[in-house]
């Protein structure tokens, strides 16, 4: 049923947690870019963040996803936010990126470094880093070591490599960056632009596929993970790290 998950992730104004504010903060770090800093927005799905990060600097963005109609809604919102001169967009894989080695100022990716693994993505793409370049990366992470044996089973099966957020500093360090920073996302971030918007179309889509039990499954499963986070979010959440290549 992979095409119903995109069916309702495309409808969605994120493709995951997140806010403009929590962007802001997370960039606000960045106190050595220079004026006008090469970004790569990896996983940038529709692009919400990217457009954030367009106000808040006056470099150039290569915004890339492997998901070609996240990256033709993010083409519709750059034109209309007026950034087509400064935006590139790209289809493209994650884990075989082909830009050359020193290429960016700044990689960026939020809620999608997952999917490489944390660890192997740092390691990765380091090399897109020039000297003293920045990585910025949104990690799902416990934020309690005690967490209740219902969540921590919902995890073991959705997201194994889950890790306590202090457990992942080592990792950035072994992995030849400084950390910066860190910080939680705020718990109203996963509803605004994520949850919220999920409920109104999952409630659209069981009227649509009323009958088909495969459907209904999928609806099952996103309600199952808002209920587990309205249960247990002061247990689990994104964590921001933001990091400097070490040369």
């Amino acid at each position: 049923m992979e095409e119903l998950f995109f069916e309702i992730f495309e409808l969605l104004p994120r493709q995951g947690p997140g806010d403009e504010v929590s962007t802001r903060n997370a960039f606000q770090k960045l106190t050595e870019l220079p004026k006008y800093p090469e970004i790569l927005d990896v996983g940038c799905g529709a692009g919400k963040q990217t457009i954030a990060l367009a106000k808040l600097t006056s470099g150039n963005i290569t915004a890339m996803d492997n998901h070609s109609p996240f990256i033709e809604i993010l083409k519709r919102n750059i034109n209309q936010a007026d950034y087509s001169d400064r935006i590139k967009c790209v289809v493209g894989d994650m884990s075989s990126m082909d830009f050359a080695d020193e290429s960016f100022d700044l990689v960026w990716s939020e809620g999608a470094a997952y999917m490489m693994g944390f660890e192997n993505a740092l390691k990765s793409w380091k090399r897109l880093l020039r000297p003293n370049g920045y990585m910025v990366v949104s990690e799902l992470v416990w934020f309690k070591e005690d967490a209740p044996k219902e969540i921590k089973d919902f995890f073991a099966g959705e997201y194994p490599a889950m890790k306590y957020y202090k457990d992942i500093h080592p990792i950035i360090e072994s992995a030849g960056y400084k950390a910066i920073d860190y910080f939680q996302l705020p718990d109203k971030s996963w509803w605004i632009d994520y949850y919220t918007p999920i409920e109104k179309v999952i409630a659209e889509k069981r009227i649509k596929y009323r009958g088909d039990k495969d459907a209904r499954a999928v609806f099952d499963i996103f309600q199952l993970e808002m209920d587990m986070h309205k249960k247990y979010s002061e247990y689990y959440g994104y964590g921001f790290y933001i990091m400097q290549k070490t040369n």
